[in-house]
């Protein structure tokens, strides 16, 4: 039995590992939401499976409530477009690191800073808020079950129908 085509594209999979801003969110049932900002994704070479970078300290809410339920949102935005695309997974769960992680890690959050500062964001502050010792990082990985483009205008909210 063949499987389904994988809900990322190539492009769609590019973009998400371009140096955004990546949220996630996880919750217990019945309870408030917590979010951590990742500091860098992966997704596998058939684009079934996307890793979020997250500091272990500043994501440990967020980490409680993935063991317990292994559901998990994420969306990422491109600041200077708002271009977003958020992924949902119901498989998520703590990996080991890659050999590279660390370094894709730092890559991403300078990225993500030649993103902001012409918007005029203080360099200081976006290296503060994505800090982590690569002793600190963890890796949480999900299959992209749903997705939805959240890009402010008239397409917000269109689900992604899987590549083809």
């Amino acid at each position: 039995m063949a499987q389904p085509p994988p809900l990322l594209g190539a492009e769609q999979a590019a973009f998400i590992c371009s140096g955004l801003s990546i949220s996630a969110a996880a919750c217990q049932p019945g309870a408030l939401p917590n979010l951590a900002r990742a500091t860098g994704c992966r997704v596998s070479a058939d684009r079934r499976t996307v890793t979020l970078l997250l500091s272990r300290p500043a994501s440990a809410a967020l980490l409680q409530d993935v063991a317990g339920t292994g559901r998990v949102a994420a969306v990422f935005s491109e600041p200077e477009s708002h271009r977003t695309l958020q992924l949902k997974g119901t498989d998520a769960r703590e990996v080991a690191l890659e050999p590279g992680d660390p370094a894709r890690a730092q890559h991403h959050v300078d990225r993500f800073v030649a993103r902001l500062e012409p918007l005029g964001y203080p360099v200081e502050v976006v290296r503060t808020l994505l800090a982590c010792a690569p002793e600190a990082l963890t890796a949480l990985a999900f299959t992209p079950s749903s997705g939805n483009f959240q890009t402010p205008g008239p397409e917000a909210g269109t689900a992604l129908r899987g590549a083809r």
